[in-house]
């Protein structure tokens, strides 16, 4: 019965372990989702994470040897949490212009969610792993855009113009983030428009 006793309590222990460890490294990659979006991925330091999760620099390196270490985990958890946006945005969109306007949408939402993916394309000449996070936003951009107006529609054009930097652009001239959305959308539709009639 004392043999059963220890066990369980054993078992117990090693479960809140687990749990606190858990939740540790969970606090290590919220902290470095929110520095990449508040100071860039290049900007953000091992000693930065570890002062805005509360724990030592030890801790930080015990989760994550190497900051490429915790590039990834944060990829993966904006892969779980704040997804970019997918085929599933044009459900039900009849036409060419509703799915330019639902893509505009969920693009500039998906920026405002997520700043970092600036940080992403500028920093990828200083950070080589993150080569390949850029370049699948990118192609994931153009396959939306194509997904939009057809492979042989002015897909790339489309693509460009929901790129990051136009969103900020916009923002900064004062639209909000679904202003930005549809006044961009209204334009490239309006485009779209006088080239079909053309």
């Amino acid at each position: 019965m004392e043999g059963s006793t220890k066990r369980r309590r054993r078992h117990y222990q090693l479960g809140r372990r687990a749990e606190t460890t858990e939740e540790t490294k969970r606090r290590l990659v919220e902290a470095t989702f929110q520095l990449h979006s508040e100071q860039g991925i290049a900007g953000t330091t091992m000693k930065d994470i570890a002062a805005r999760a509360g724990v030592s620099v030890g801790t930080v390196y015990h989760h994550f040897p190497t900051y490429v270490d915790a590039i990834h985990a944060c990829g993966a958890w904006v892969a779980e949490h704040e997804p970019a946006p997918s085929a599933a945005v044009f459900e039900g969109a009849a036409t060419p212009a509703e799915r330019v306007r639902r893509l505009a949408q969920a693009m500039f939402a998906f920026y405002e969610r997520v700043p970092a993916i600036r940080s992403l394309h500028r920093d990828r000449q200083l950070i080589q792993e993150l080569g390949p996070f850029a370049d699948a936003e990118a192609r994931n951009r153009r396959a939306l855009a194509e997904g939009a107006v057809g492979v042989e529609g002015p897909a790339a054009l489309l693509a460009a113009l929901l790129d990051i930097e136009v969103y900020r652009a916009l923002k900064r001239e004062g639209f909000s983030t679904a202003e930005a959305a549809e006044r961009l959308a209204a334009l490239i539709n309006r485009s779209l428009e006088s080239t079909a009639g053309a």
